[in-house]
């Protein structure tokens, strides 16, 4: 089942979601849900708030179903390593037609959950890394726009606003 993307302004999107303690077949419906709304949204990247359900859940496929062995479930992750430095262009399916150049670790490693909620690590880099660190971000209730300056952030929030006065948002 496709679940509507959560726009910025929804207050699910600004607060630490849940932590997941029960791995059931409820939880592998809902993964592959996230899956198919991200795919259905073109995006590489899922977590569970934008999609209105305030659990740790994540999923992310930088290859957009090319390599079907790149397909990562992240639940309860938590960022355990960073190095270097990258900055590039990034959007959010939250923030749709926005993209600000992002500062952020260009090697992470994340230690998570899988569905079966066995412990693992992924180390990964480049777009990887930024995938990784942009979904932990959702769980922990940020967004892209709070690592750009706060007078961009606030051209974001206007324009944003004026889009929702309009009834376009």
């Amino acid at each position: 089942m496709i679940h509507p993307i959560v726009k910025f302004g929804n207050p699910v999107l600004e607060k630490p979601a849940e932590k997941v303690t029960v791995f059931d077949e409820e939880l592998k419906k809902l993964i592959d849900d996230m899956f198919e709304s991200m795919y259905a949204a073109r995006g590489v990247g899922l977590a569970a708030p934008q999609i209105g359900i305030s659990r740790r859940i994540a999923v992310v496929d930088v290859t957009f179903k090319e390599d079907p062995e790149a397909k990562l479930v992240l639940i309860n992750p938590e960022i355990i390593h960073k190095e270097g430095r990258h900055s590039q262009s990034e959007g959010c399916l939250s923030i749709p037609d926005f993209r600000e150049n992002v500062s952020r670790a260009q090697v992470v490693t994340i230690r998570a959950q899988d569905l079966c909620g066995k412990i693992f690590e992924k180390t990964g880099d480049d777009l990887l890394a930024r995938a990784l660190q942009h979904e932990t971000d959702h769980l922990n209730g940020k967004l892209y726009i709070s690592h750009i300056s706060a007078l961009k952030r606030d051209l974001i929030k206007r324009k944003i606003r004026k889009l929702v006065k309009a009834g376009e948002w």
